[in-house]
């Protein structure tokens, strides 16, 4: 009988090919688990290779980095120091002076394993990771030591572009070294003495005198505790900002994580938090002073403003980073203009203000600049220079109607334009000048001159808005909404923007990028240079034909410019005013003055910042801004010299009716006229004969009130408007019976859109 417990030769063949099955599986399993452990060895031998590889490079760290304060140093173009961050006298206090308290402070919220790390807390590094991909974190600590800090503080820069691999590498390394060199107490020393506490102060016991005027072992835990916390965001919470909630919150945070770390009761953190954050402030900051600089800081409080945003937006923190900034301001230029304003040139009153901006139209280094007059102690304060809430008046001419035409039209500076009755298309709206006057055709140099709004209006239709605002973003200015029409006696730009796009102007047709930064070095020695950022924004012909016309507002007997003439300097540029919008307060705004050289480049806005609430510009003092320009720009070319501009080959001289006028060579224009030998002219006086009128107010005038663009005083240089107007032929450009009286029309300010909206902000020439 056969044995039924034993296995047939079939079923041992099945048990045998399912056992090899098996295996088999197994055998894969074993294979992919294996690959896999030794793909993670391999990256872990990479890793390392690839970390000593870069700590191998790591630069070097001392004893006297380490102890330094890092404040961030600021020089002119001359590689003077004009500026450090943190000018408060710096007091170093030693560890026996540094309560434990503070110490035990720092450590529970910066690094509560700090007494138990080499330099790098692995553990603390997984516990980071983990919270931030779970989004767990509290954000009260990261992945970096105590020891971390303060060497990323002594050697390396905190800039965004600067979080690599490599620098992460060699910041724990030199970490490593540090803790075998140094004591946990001398490194929190050296923490302790060197973080950035907000103010332009470093180190905790300035800050303490600062913010309490007490040294560091007389102030209370809750003090103790929000000077512990404040590192982090010294900004965010500060204790005298007007919201001291940040703070508040944050000083608790310390607290509690003190009693995490047993360093003091739940019922002494309670009893701390019941202190108000503001507690014992002292106002007078301590004992605290101004450190060695010999420059004082409201002569250059504009510029640096502008350098510390432009560090920020490069990814730099210049208040913790210790860096050397190079900067192309020229300090002598920068205090004459500072002395102009506060002392030199006459203003309505100390309350009217201004905002000056200097560009070198070689590479657009911003040379000097101004953000107000009179301003006490107020430190880095509105900028007017970089404003652009204030309408440019007919400094927008050039740049948004006749420079366009020249470009995209070729016209010549003879061509005729025409100053009649003008309504806005779609609507009853009028536009006048000052003068409730029109003066019928004239050329497009007069016109310019004079700055009369019709002519430049029907000259903005003429070329149309789409190149326009191609041509004005060439020149570095955009806005979101559409230009309009009213965009061609005014544009909201600020006096830097202004200065920028008359640089143009003044090279030959390049737009240079303005910029404040020559270099940055980090406390590692790494040098980062700026270099010039330019594009052709019009052709030579151009920005010479426009430079030609412009120079007659400075010598035009009639020019609008001519307060601010300067025998022996070549320049050229226009004026601007605005009024107040809707007609509801008579007299002058804002008045403006940009002009350049060859050399420099200046735009200057005057006014009030509450215009609603001040009193007008006088007539007087519209020329305030001509004042200044011309201490300036006399000042800085008598340090170099500009050369006057030569005619370049695309431009031909053309004798049209017994006057010189400039054409494009071989347009449709110049082929009428015989081309004349420049030479023969005075470039300088050239214009003088293109005058027609013996004022020259930008105004634009609609339903019979007057928006007086005063961009000269008539009254100072014995002009008298009455009648004056009537001469309109002198030089044969005007048309007889050209001073028709206008038709009213609805009333307009500035700012309204074409198609007939009544505006309701902006004064003459705003959009």
């Amino acid at each position: 009988m056969p044995n039924n417990d034993q296995p047939t030769r079939r079923s041992r063949q099945n048990s045998e090919e399912d056992f090899d099955e098996t295996q088999s599986g197994g055998g894969l399993v074993k294979k992919i688990i294996l690959a896999i452990v030794g793909v993670v060895i391999l990256l872990i031998v990479a890793g390392a290779a690839l970390f000593f590889y870069y700590a191998s490079s790591a630069p070097k760290v001392s004893q006297s980095e380490l102890a330094s304060q890092n404040g961030t140093t600021i020089y002119d173009n001359q590689n003077r120091v004009i500026s450090r961050l943190g000018l408060q006298k710096r007091e170093y206090v030693k560890s026996d002076q540094v309560p434990e308290t503070l110490k035990h402070a720092v450590v529970s919220i910066e690094d509560r394993r700090f007494y138990k790390h080499h330099g790098v807390d692995p553990i603390r590094i997984m516990g980071a990771a983990t919270a931030n991909i779970f989004g767990h974190s509290s954000g009260m600590q990261g992945g970096s030591t105590l020891t971390q800090q303060l060497v990323k503080l002594s050697v390396f820069s905190t800039a965004a572009s600067d979080r690599t691999f490599k620098r992460k590498a060699q910041e724990a390394w030199l970490a490593i070294n540090v803790e075998r060199h140094f004591s946990k107490n001398q490194i929190l020393d050296f923490y302790i003495n060197k973080v950035y506490m907000g103010n332009g102060v470093y180190g905790m016991q300035t800050a303490a005198q600062y913010y309490y005027g007490k040294d560091l072992n007389q102030l209370s835990l809750s003090q103790q505790a929000l000077l512990a916390g404040m590192p982090q965001s010294p900004t965010y919470y500060n204790p005298l900002a007007s919201d001291t909630q940040a703070a508040t919150q944050r000083r608790n945070e310390v607290l509690n994580a003190m009693v995490r770390s047993k360093y003091i009761t739940q019922a002494q953190a309670d009893k701390a938090a019941q202190e108000s954050i503001t507690a014992d402030l002292d106002p007078k900051h301590g004992n605290t002073s101004n450190g060695d600089v010999n420059v004082n800081e409201k002569v250059i409080d504009a510029y640096v403003k502008e350098v510390l945003a432009d560090l920020q937006q490069k990814g730099y923190n210049p208040y913790n980073d210790g860096l050397q900034v190079h900067t192309n301001i020229d300090l002598d230029a920068q205090k004459h203009l500072y002395n102009a304003a506060n002392n030199t040139v006459s203003f309505q009153s100390d309350k009217m203000q201004t905002g000056v901006a200097v560009t070198d139209p070689h590479n657009g280094q911003v040379v000097a600049m101004l953000g107000g007059r009179k301003l006490g102690n107020t430190i880095y304060g509105l900028n007017r220079a970089v404003q652009t809430n204030r309408s440019s008046g007919s400094t927008a001419k050039p740049i948004m109607d006749y420079g366009p035409a020249i470009e995209y039209l070729q016209w010549p500076t003879f061509k005729s334009v025409s100053d009649t009755k003008f309504y806005y298309p779609g609507t009853n709206t009028a536009v006048h000048d000052f003068d409730n006057k029109y003066k019928g055709t004239m050329t497009m140099r007069a016109a310019l001159v004079q700055s009369r709004n019709v002519p430049a209006i029907r000259t903005l239709q003429d070329v149309g808005i789409k190149r326009a605002t191609t041509f004005l973003k060439g020149l570095g200015i955009s806005q979101k909404k559409p230009y309009n029409l009213q965009n061609a006696i005014g544009l909201y730009i600020s006096p830097l923007q202004i200065s920028a796009a008359y640089a143009a102007f003044a090279n030959g047709g390049t737009y240079y990028e303005p910029y404040y930064i020559s270099s940055i070095t980090t406390q590692d020695g790494n040098v980062k240079r700026y270099s010039p950022n330019g594009h052709r924004a019009m052709n030579k012909a151009t920005a010479y034909m426009m430079t030609d016309m412009l120079k007659g507002v400075f010598t035009d007997s009639q020019g609008s410019g001519t307060a601010a003439h300067i025998s022996g300097v070549n320049q050229a540029g226009k004026t601007g005013t605005t009024n107040y919008p809707g007609g509801n307060q008579s007299g002058v705004m804002d008045s403006w003055m940009a002009g350049y050289t060859k050399n420099y480049s200046i735009a200057v806005w005057t006014g009030y910042d509450q215009p609603q609430s001040a009193s007008p510009i006088s007539d007087t003092y519209t020329d305030s801004a001509q004042w200044l320009y011309k201490d300036e720009m006399e000042y800085l070319d008598s340090q170099n010299h500009a050369s006057n501009w030569r005619m370049p080959d695309t431009v031909e001289a053309v004798r049209v009716n017994g006057k010189r006028q400039l054409v494009i060579k071989d347009s449709k224009w110049a082929l009428q006229y015989a081309a004349i030998d420049d030479d023969d002219y005075d470039n300088s006086s050239s214009s003088s004969s293109e005058s027609h009128s013996s004022s020259l107010r930008d105004s634009i005038v609609t339903s019979g009130s007057v928006f007086s663009n005063n961009d000269h005083n008539d009254q100072q240089s014995g002009r008298n408007d009455t009648g004056a107007s009537n001469s309109n032929n002198n030089n044969g450009d005007n048309n007889s019976g050209a001073n028709n009286a206008p038709t009213p029309g609805k009333a307009t300010g500035n700012g309204g859109a074409v198609g007939g909206a009544v505006p309701t902000t902006g004064g003459t020439g705003a959009h």
